[in-house]
């Protein structure tokens, strides 16, 4: 379970979303990763004129052929190649009515995120239990009754990844870095994988703690690739920063993970940085608290495409 922000280019993109408890995202890459990244299960705010608009929880999700043709009629986003349409769909249950400014105390946690990104710049963005728990108490029990979107015979598609420059998209992606991110998410995320995780990274006393894996962080010195943190702190936010690169990481990398983790502080007790392979260099610069992994997807070629639940089974991790 996690809780998302869904970010809408218009106002009337909004009401549209309203109105038929519908979430859909554009046909990027970045829409793709929102489509990933977000499961059934999960709960989703709209984002939109630095405003959260209600609560809701993901019930379904598909993929649409041909979307530019298909209802409901969401306002493209215009770009020089042509316009952007919305293939990647959630379907949603409304939980909560409200309408709260990000700049309220209770969403801080997303709100930072925004500022240092000095704009929006993604599809999705996904917020802390902390901040889950406090919308659960913002607003009031929602009543509304969707509409039923009438929709014509349509075709739906799985996405496909594969780690070369020949794809297709929407339908043959490239594997990008971004994708690791949720995968590694997904899979540091199962109690057993976490609890082997936090032994190895020297903190297996605080294995028995309640943690939460997180995507993408802003911080003022960058973005942390996943954010490992308490679910329920007391008084203090014990976090772990992870720097993940899809091929190798080198000296550079290491130094970045290492100021992430002086930009956090005390509060931050350990490191790691996850890639395919780890140079020489960057076990050098390697210090106290910092660790160094190697992931792999185990007995597949990614010359081949591969669905993201097909990489997920596959993918592991070990020390470097």
């Amino acid at each position: 379970m996690a809780y998302f922000f869904a970010a809408l280019s218009t106002r009337k993109n909004l009401e549209i979303c309203e109105k038929f408890a519908l979430a859909g995202f554009p046909e990027t890459w970045s829409g793709l990763w929102a489509y990933v990244d977000i499961q059934v299960g999960d709960f989703v705010s709209f984002l939109y004129g630095g405003r959260s608009h209600n609560l809701y929880k993901v019930i379904e999700k598909e993929a649409l052929e041909n979307a530019e043709s298909l209802p409901p009629a969401w306002e493209p986003i215009p770009t020089k190649k042509g316009d952007i349409h919305f293939p990647y769909r959630f379907h949603l249950e409304p939980i909560r009515k409200l309408n709260e400014s990000l700049a309220h105390p209770k969403f801080l946690y997303i709100a930072e995120n925004l500022l240092r990104r000095g704009g929006i710049r993604k599809s999705h963005f996904q917020a802390d239990r902390t901040t889950l728990s406090n919308v659960s108490s913002m607003g009031e029990l929602s009543h509304m009754k969707p509409e039923i979107l009438q929709m014509p015979p349509h075709t739906t598609f799985a996405p496909y990844f594969v780690k070369r420059k020949t794809v297709n998209p929407p339908k043959i992606n490239l594997l990008r870095e971004e994708f690791i991110h949720s995968l590694l998410r997904f899979y540091l995320s199962k109690p057993t994988v976490l609890k082997y995780f936090l032994g190895r990274l020297g903190v297996k006393e605080f294995a028995e703690s309640k943690w939460e894996v997180l995507g993408e962080r802003a911080l003022e010195r960058g973005y942390v690739d996943l954010l490992i943190k308490e679910a329920e702190p007391h008084g203090e936010v014990k976090q772990i920063v992870i720097e993940v690169k899809s091929n190798d990481a080198g000296e550079k990398d290491v130094k970045q993970l290492s100021s992430y983790m002086e930009e956090i502080g005390e509060e931050c007790i350990a490191g790691a940085v996850i890639a395919k392979r780890v140079s020489k260099g960057a076990r050098l610069v390697t210090s106290q608290n910092m660790y160094l992994w190697r992931y792999e997807f185990e007995g597949i070629t990614l010359d081949e495409p591969h669905t993201f639940e097909e990489l997920l089974s596959k993918i592991r991790l070990s020390p470097s």
